[in-house]
């Protein structure tokens, strides 16, 4: 498995310690990784940092939604009209005034403002318990040295966008703030009350100093069409941000939405329940510091300007792995070495917060889940990236990625949905990884699936918990080195992210019970720093053409129990499933690199097929495990010929054999039966143990039976 390492200034002395650390101890079975995974648990401390995968979230387990968040019929309603009027402001009704061009508003109830301010404030500070109600009833405001509109007090906000208007909300590029204890406000629309922005009105927001909408509370977003170009966040919400509808065409040069609170435990989540999205982000597109739940919506996101503006990587030397892979966790490398902006707010109460250049598509501390949707990621970094699980339980999503298409410190858990991998470093990554279901396709230029774990994970048997029917639920505990951070709600993770190497996980578990994986890897197709088990669905794998990576590579056991596997690839590092699986396999190896496009055909000695499959690549090993093969039968293995069959990822279930070339003739004699050219042959053993570990790289076959040549009829 060839490791990579960004360029970076991290200490060799702490990669040769991890690196040490992970070498330290035997590496369980699956069973033992599976059990691990299901039932085990712990706490956070600042020494050892608990994950605890969750059940998938929905938004409505997060935020409500009611009529009290919709827009008022404010023409029915009693309302005070502020005309704005360039420099000034005419106000009909009470609990509004202007003083030059600032218009205050001091009272709870609904405001409905119109016309142009040209250099002037909105400014709302309502010390009763009525809301505030701001009706942008096609305006246009600038402030040349402060936010435009600055809610500095009251019970609720409200901002809804009158239907049919353009309303224009645009700040300078400097404030002029009260003193220099604060960087408040530090948005063209900034609250510090809970702030919902509602209506089918147009808001077009242009932030030259920093942001385009704050809330130093909640921020929900009911409707509207939102324009925003921004310096910096588009839209931030420090207790949460929640959209219920909506479109959003956000440019930022940070994040493009974004939460703040990483101090309480229930709040700093991202909600959205639908919309339509259209952002580029010189950061990340979506950041959450707590959970991050999409039930629905249309999402376009380019972060960081895309996987083409990726960071080179270079291959790392023996010795250098276990543990880092050239990243550290959530953003840690980013943040030694090139900090962007330190901000301390006086009036919040967040600790002190270096914010990185990450330009991952979709990112949070807690868990993600996308429940629906159709995304299309095109990121520098990650594409989704979570400090504790990701949960992809329907959704369409289309990633091409300078790095990890999907990472999770913790779990992986795809349970349905389609997953189109166009371009990445490594495909899925994560410490377990678990596919139940869903389509899933990988192309990657490392490795396809990474179950890689952490060096230094122990788990605690507390209790079981029986997963969903559809999502499998896993609690892993990683204990890390002092340096370690958690927030309240106990998602984190260990400097250091993954990587694997030469010093591999104990506890990473790569499960599959169903759905379609397909992959396509430069380097390992299906990788496991610890082990194995499938007991449902279909798996393909177009693995490596050199032999220092192999299509099937993990460092445990490999535990088949059901389900359907093809791998293929080069021979150097072939492994196939581990001798105690109770499901039968064969792995064949060629004498010669056979070109990509060449069927192999497999059937039994009554002609039903087994294995039908046009490789992308060029492969001079094949490793399938299927239902069919019984132990005792009798097999044929043919090489080229065609086949009337419809061929999906390249796997024909279909349609006639016919015009291939008999390679070899004989009986699954054992479990797993290793086949080359001349017969049944015995196992790949030199990586220490059974037929199914993997082989060193001289290794060469032996001790065969059985030679026939001939051709399909």
């Amino acid at each position: 498995m060839k490791k990579w390492i960004t360029k970076t200034n991290l200490s060799i002395v702490l990669l040769s310690t991890l690196a040490l650390s992970a070498c330290s101890s035997a590496t369980p079975t699956a069973t033992e990784a599976l059990a691990a995974a299901t039932s085990s648990t712990a706490t956070v401390s600042t020494t050892a940092i608990t994950a605890s995968s969750s059940t998938a979230l929905k938004v409505s387990d997060l935020v409500t939604f009611d009529s009290g968040d919709d827009a008022i019929d404010w023409k029915s309603s009693d309302y005070t009209a502020i005309q704005l009027t360039g420099s000034s402001a005419t106000i009909t009704g009470n609990g509004a005034t202007t003083t030059s061009s600032i218009i205050t508003i001091t009272a709870g109830g609904t405001y409905v403002l119109s016309g142009e301010l040209t250099d002037g404030q909105i400014v709302v500070d309502s010390q009763d318990d009525e809301d505030v109600i701001l009706v942008l009833n096609g305006v246009t405001i600038t402030d040349n040295d402060s936010a435009p509109i600055y809610i500095k007090e009251a019970k609720n906000a409200f901002i809804t966008l009158a239907d049919g208007t353009e309303n224009v909300i645009t700040d300078g590029a400097t404030y002029t703030l009260a003193d220099d204890t604060t960087d408040e406000p530090s948005a063209a629309i900034f609250s510090k009350a809970d702030l919902t922005i509602n209506g089918e009105g147009t808001l077009s927001v242009k932030a030259n100093y920093k942001d385009g909408i704050t809330s130093k509370d909640d921020l929900k977003i009911v409707s509207g069409t939102l324009n925003i170009t921004a310096k910096d966040d588009g839209i931030v919400g420090k207790d949460m941000v929640a959209i219920e509808e909506g479109t959003f065409h956000i440019v930022a040069g940070g994040d493009g939405i974004k939460s703040t609170n990483n101090t309480d435990a229930d709040k700093g989540f991202i909600a959205i329940a639908g919309g339509t999205f259209d952002i580029q982000s010189t950061n990340d597109g979506i950041q959450s510091e707590k959970q991050l739940v999409i039930d629905d919506g249309t999402f376009n996101i380019v972060s960081g300007g895309g996987h083409t503006q990726a960071e080179a990587k270079v291959e790392e030397q023996p010795g250098q792995g276990g543990g880092f892979g050239g990243r550290q966790t959530q953003d840690a490398q980013a943040t030694a070495t090139t900090s962007t902006e330190t901000a301390t707010s006086s009036t919040d109460t967040d600790a002190t917060a270096t914010e990185s250049t990450s330009t991952k598509g979709l990112k949070a501390t807690g868990d993600i889940t996308i429940n629906e949707g159709m995304f299309t990621i095109d990121s520098a970094d990650d594409a989704v990236h979570s400090n504790a699980t990701v949960h992809v339980t329907g959704g369409t999503l289309e990633i091409a990625t300078g790095d990890d298409a999907m990472h999770a410190d913790v779990d992986l858990n795809i349970s349905g949905g389609k997953i189109n991998i166009t371009t990445s470093y490594e495909g899925l990554e994560a410490t377990n990884i678990n596919v139940s279901g869903g389509d899933t396709n990988v192309i990657a230029s490392d490795d396809g699936v990474n179950a890689s774990g952490d060096a230094n994970i122990t788990t605690t048997e507390t209790s079981t918990t029986e997963p969903t029917p559809t999502e499998s639920s896993t609690t892993a505990t990683t204990s890390t080195d002092p340096t370690s951070t958690t927030d309240p709600a106990g998602n984190s993770a260990p400097p250091g992210g993954f990587g694997g190497g030469q010093g591999s996980s104990q506890n990473a578990l790569l499960n599959i019970t169903g759905g379609t994986l397909t992959v396509d890897a430069q380097g390992d197709g299906l990788d496991s720093n610890g082990s194995i088990t499938m007991s449902g669905g279909t798996v393909i794998v177009n693995g490596p053409t050199t032999n220092g990576n192999g299509s099937l590579d993990y460092d445990g056991t490999f535990e088949m129990t059901g389900g359907y596997v093809v791998a293929v690839g080069s021979s150097g590092m072939t492994q196939a499933p581990s001798d105690d699986s109770t499901q039968a396999a064969i792995s064949m190896s060629y004498s010669a690199t056979q070109n990509a496009g060449t069927l192999v055909h497999i059937q039994d000695s009554e002609g039903k097929n087994i294995l039908t499959l046009a490789p992308t690549k060029d492969y001079q090993s094949v490793v399938v495990s299927s239902p069919d093969l019984v132990k005792g039968s009798s097999y044929s293995i043919y090489t080229g010929g065609t086949s009337t069959g419809t061929a999906t990822d390249g796997l024909y279930a279909d349609g006639e054999y016919t015009g291939g070339t008999k390679v070899v003739d004989f009986e699954l004699a054992s479990q797993i039966t290793w086949v080359n050219e001349s017969g049944v042959t015995t196992a790949n053993t030199g990586f220490g143990g059974g037929g199914g570990q993997r082989p060193s790289r001289n290794m060469t076959n032996n001790t065969t039976t059985d030679s026939t040549s001939d051709t399909a009829q």
